[in-house]
């Protein structure tokens, strides 16, 4: 059976991996590198599962028999590190669903000029001169 520092360290481990991934993840955002961004998502999933096994782990086999006593100094720090280093995955979660958003943003911005551009190349003037951007030559038969 592990012991209680053995699980937290792992435990701390996988947030480690996991901030790791983040960061490349953010990395990976910003050069679009889709496939390679596909691939760390499988990796980060992956890990995420680790993380929540190890969690219910410590919740099944150590909540109950941390009831009754007070948990030794060593776990406790354990403990606090790994919640700051799952703070810092979250924060960088939260840069990264920004920079995706941000992405999207300019993706929608350049779609939208692409599409001006292309009913400017498309406008024609009807008999008294006005700008007409509907189809030329409607009624010409051939």
């Amino acid at each position: 059976m592990q012991s209680l520092q053995s699980a937290l360290e792992q435990q701390i481990s996988q947030l480690e991996s996991l901030a790791a991934l983040l960061d490349k993840e953010l990395h990976l955002i910003s050069t679009r590198n889709a496939e390679d961004l596909m691939n760390l998502l499988q990796q980060k999933e992956q890990t995420l599962d680790a993380i929540q096994d190890t969690d219910a782990f410590l919740n099944k086999h150590y909540q109950v028999q941390m009831s009754d006593t007070q948990p030794p100094a060593e776990a406790e720090a354990l403990v606090a590190r790994a919640r700051k280093i799952l703070e810092q995955c979250q924060y960088q979660t939260q840069i990264n669903q920004r920079a995706v958003e941000q992405g999207q943003l300019r993706l929608t911005h350049l779609r939208n000029l692409m599409l001006e551009v292309r009913a400017k190349e498309s406008l024609t003037y009807d008999k008294s001169g006005k700008p007409n951007s509907g189809r030329s030559g409607s009624g010409v038969q051939a």
